[in-house]
C-alpha cells in the first residue's frame, strides 16, 4: 500500500513538472515566467530528474525513520541523505526563477558544509563516539618492542602531512591531537560557509558582488578564493579521518559512501566555477548560451540529482538497521552490514532463540522511537551536537588567534623600542662628534712644525744642515742650523 502511494506521487510530480514546462507557471501567475526565457525541455527534463530525486530520498529517509534502532548514526544519516533533494528542489527553483537563484544557491551552498559535517559525525557514530574513536586511534601505535614493523602504521602514530604543507605545518599524532585537528578543520566550513553568504547578500544588496565576474572591483572572486581554501582543507582533514579510520569502518563499505558523497560536494562546486569561468573568457557565445548562462549550473545539478538519489539507495541503505532489530543488545550496526552476506544456519536458530527471549520480554520494544518521536530526535539531537561542535570550534580557533594578535603586538612594541634604541644612539654619536676642536688642532700642528721641523736627533752627530721649510711670515727670516748652533 505504501509502495503505491509513492509510485501515485511521483507520476503526479511528473505531471506537475510538465505542466511547468508549457505554461510556464507554479502555484501563482506571478510566480515566474518561462515561456520567453527558456525553452520547455530543459525544465521537462530538469522536473523529471528532480521529481525522481524527491521520491527515491524522501522514499529511504522514511526507511530509515520506520527503522530507527541506530539514533546515534542514522540521524547523520538522514541529515546526509537530505542532500540530495535539498540540491535538487533549490536548483530547480533556482532554474524555473531567476529572482530566487541568487538566494537558492546560498542555500544550496550552506547546507553543503552541513552535510560534509553529517557526514564526518555519521563515520565518528560507526565508531561508536568520540571517545571510543580516540581510543581506536591511540590504539594504533601502541604497539611492543616485538611487533613486526609492517604491522607498524603512520610512523609510530605520525600523520605527515604532504607537499607543500609539510613546509609550513606540524604532524599530527593520532590521537586527540588528530581528532580535534580534523574536527575543528571540518567545523570551519560549516562555520565560514554561512558568514560568506551573508557576506555575498550583503555585497549583492550594494551592488559590489558581481557573481560569476572575475574582476578584482568585485567582491565574488575574493570570497570563492576563501570558501575554495576552506573547502579545500576541510575535505582534506575528512579525507586524513577516512583514512585513519578505513580499516575499521571496512565493515559499513565505507568507500563507496566516501566517494558518494564527496563527488556530490567537489563536482557542484567545481563546475560551479568552471562554468563561471567559461562564460567569463567568453568560450560559449550565442544566443542560447547568453539566455541560459545563469542557469546552466542549476540544469546540471538537477540532472545529477537524479543520479545521485539512485546511487543513494545502494550506499545508505536502511536494511542493516532493519536487520538490527533482531539483535539481543543493541550493538553496532557494522556487523550488521557485515552480517549481508549468505546466511549461517546457526546464526538463524541463534536469531530464532534471541526472538523467543524478546517476546518473553516486550518493553524493550516499547523503550523504541516512534516515527514522531524519530523525526524530532534528528531534529533536535543533531541540532544539540552541531552547537557544542560551533562552541568548540569557536573556542579553539578564536583562542589561537588572540595569542597570535598578542604575539604581533608584541613583535610590534619591541620593532618600536628597537626603533627607539637606534636613533637615541645616533643622537648620541651626533653630540659626541659636533665639539669644536679647531683651536686645538691649529695649536698642535704649530707644535709638531717647530719640533719636527727643527729638532736633532740625541746622538750630536748630525751634520747636515736642516732648514725649516714651513711658511714663516714676511718680516721673519727663516733659521739655519750650522755647526751645531742656530743662526739667522
Amino acid at each position: 500500500m505504501a509502495m503505491k502511494n509513492v509510485v501515485r506521487f511521483f507520476f503526479v510530480l511528473i505531471h506537475v513538472s510538465s505542466c511547468l514546462g508549457r505554461s510556464g507557471k507554479m502555484f501563482s501567475p506571478g510566480f515566474v515566467s518561462l515561456s520567453e526565457s527558456l525553452p520547455s525541455w530543459p525544465i521537462v527534463s530538469a522536473g523529471i530528474s528532480v521529481t525522481a530525486s524527491l521520491v527515491l530520498s524522501l522514499f529511504l529517509i522514511f526507511e530509515h525513520l520506520c527503522a530507527y534502532h541506530q539514533p546515534e548514526e542514522q540521524k547523520f544519516l538522514i541529515g546526509l541523505i537530505l542532500m540530495v533533494p535539498v540540491y535538487a528542489v533549490q536548483s530547480f527553483f533556482s532554474l524555473l526563477n531567476s529572482n530566487v537563484a541568487f538566494i537558492c544557491e546560498l542555500m544550496r551552498d550552506c547546507y553543503e558544509a552541513f552535510a560534509m559535517y553529517c557526514f564526518e559525525r555519521y563515520l565518528i557514530a560507526c565508531l561508536g563516539g568520540e571517545e571510543s574513536t580516540i581510543r581506536f586511534m591511540e590504539g594504533r601505535f601502541q604497539f611492543s618492542e616485538s611487533s613486526p614493523l609492517l604491522d607498524v602504521d603512520y610512523d609510530y602514530g605520525i600523520v605527515k602531512h604532504p607537499f607543500p604543507l609539510n613546509w609550513f605545518m606540524r604532524n599530527w599524532y593520532l590521537g586527540p591531537d588528530f581528532y580535534h585537528a580534523v574536527k575543528v578543520g571540518i567545523v570551519q566550513y560549516m562555520i565560514l560557509k554561512p558568514i560568506c553568504a551573508i557576506l555575498a547578500i550583503f555585497m549583492q544588496l550594494i551592488g559590489i558582488y558581481g557573481e560569476g565576474k572575475f574582476a578584482w572591483r568585485y567582491g565574488y572572486p575574493y570570497l570563492a578564493i576563501v570558501l575554495n581554501f576552506s573547502q579545500t582543507w576541510a575535505l582534506y582533514c575528512l579525507i586524513q579521518f577516512y583514512t585513519a579510520t578505513k580499516e575499521k569502518l571496512e565493515p559499513i563499505k565505507p568507500l563507496s559512501k566516501f566517494l558518494t558523497f564527496k563527488s556530490i560536494v567537489f563536482l557542484t562546486w567545481w563546475q560551479g566555477i568552471a562554468v563561471a569561468f567559461l562564460f567569463s573568457t567568453g568560450l560559449f557565445k550565442g544566443h542560447l548560451a547568453q539566455r541560459f548562462q545563469t542557469r546552466i549550473q542549476d540544469y546540471i545539478i538537477c540532472l545529477e540529482m537524479g543520479v545521485a538519489a539512485v546511487v543513494h539507495l545502494k550506499v545508505f541503505p536502511a536494511k542493516p538497521y532493519r536487520r538490527g532489530e533482531r539483535s539481543v543488545s543493541n550493538v553496532a550496526v557494522m556487523s550488521d552490514y557485515a552480517s549481508l552476506g549468505a546466511s549461517d544456519p546457526e546464526e538463524e536458530r541463534e536469531i530464532d532463540n534471541v526472538a523467543i527471549m524478546q517476546a518473553a520480554r516486550p518493553d524493550s520494544r516499547d523503550r523504541r522511537l516512534s516515527f514522531p518521536q524519530s523525526v524530532r530526535d534528528v531534529v533536535l539531537g543533531s541540532g544539540e551536537i552541531m552547537v557544542d561542535d560551533v562552541k568548540y570550534t569557536v573556542s579553539h580557533v578564536v583562542e589561537p588567534v588572540e595569542r597570535s594578535f598578542s604575539k604581533i603586538n608584541r613583535t610590534l612594541h619591541q620593532i618600536s623600542e628597537n626603533v627607539k634604541q637606534l636613533e637615541k644612539q645616533k643622537r648620541k654619536a651626533k653630540d659626541d662628534s659636533d665639539v669644536p676642536l679647531e683651536p686645538f688642532s691649529e695649536e698642535f700642528a704649530e707644535a709638531h712644525d717647530n719640533v719636527f721641523g727643527g729638532s736633532v736627533s740625541d746622538s750630536g752627530l748630525a751634520r747636515k744642515k736642516y732648514k725649516n721649510t714651513k711658511r714663516a711670515p714676511s718680516s721673519l727670516k727663516p733659521f739655519e742650523f750650522r755647526l751645531g748652533r742656530w743662526f739667522q
